[in-house]
């Protein structure tokens, strides 16, 4: 739930300020603005079934770990980004470090039926935090140090995820969700 939480902060922590930041980026215009902010809920869509097959296959924590290792090379882009197309390359990057399926899956995996409602409203108590924490900090950090330090601090978050990944969260039993391995486009359609 607390690496689910650090990575909504990072998203969280810029929304507030995003769309004016962007519209003062070089070739800036409200319909690429409009892409930069979309983009990261655009490729995240886009790649949750894949990230979640791969868990399956090579384990959650080597995915999660990929993902938030995503997340952080799109949030140095955006970061040091001073055009518009690099904010949406860079946000397409850290919506493509998609790993809420896997953290869910992961949650169910180490949880047994009886406690699994709990463990699952706790992980949305730590976004609801996530959410309320970034809308106070993220205007206060970025009026002081500027937009793109909120994305160096999102970047910060991703690495501080991996190391309580690997330290605190225990590893995974290794569960055989299918018999058959399910075909995406059936998953899909």
């Amino acid at each position: 739930s607390a690496i689910m939480a650090i990575r909504f902060l990072g998203l969280f922590i810029v929304m507030p300020l995003l769309s004016i930041y962007a519209l003062h980026l070089s070739r800036a215009s409200e319909v690429s603005v409009g892409i930069a902010l979309g983009g990261y809920a655009l490729s995240q869509m886009f790649l949750q079934v894949w990230f979640g097959k791969l868990s399956d296959r090579y384990g959650r924590k080597h995915i999660l770990a990929f993902g938030l290792l995503i997340l952080a090379l799109g949030s140095v882009v955006c970061a040091m980004s001073s055009d518009i197309y690099t904010l949406i390359f860079g946000r397409l990057l850290q919506g493509a470090g998609a790993i809420g399926g896997v953290i869910l899956a992961y949650l169910n995996d180490l949880s047994t039926e009886e406690n699994r409602a709990k463990i699952f409203a706790r992980m949305g108590q730590f976004i609801a935090l996530a959410f309320g924490v970034s809308m106070i900090l993220g205007p206060t950090i970025g009026a002081k140090y500027g937009v793109g330090s909120l994305f160096y601090l999102t970047a910060l978050l991703a690495v501080v995820a991996i190391v309580l990944l690997y330290t605190k969260v225990p590893k995974e039993p290794k569960i055989h969700h299918f018999e058959e391995y399910a075909k995406i486009l059936e998953v899909l359609k």
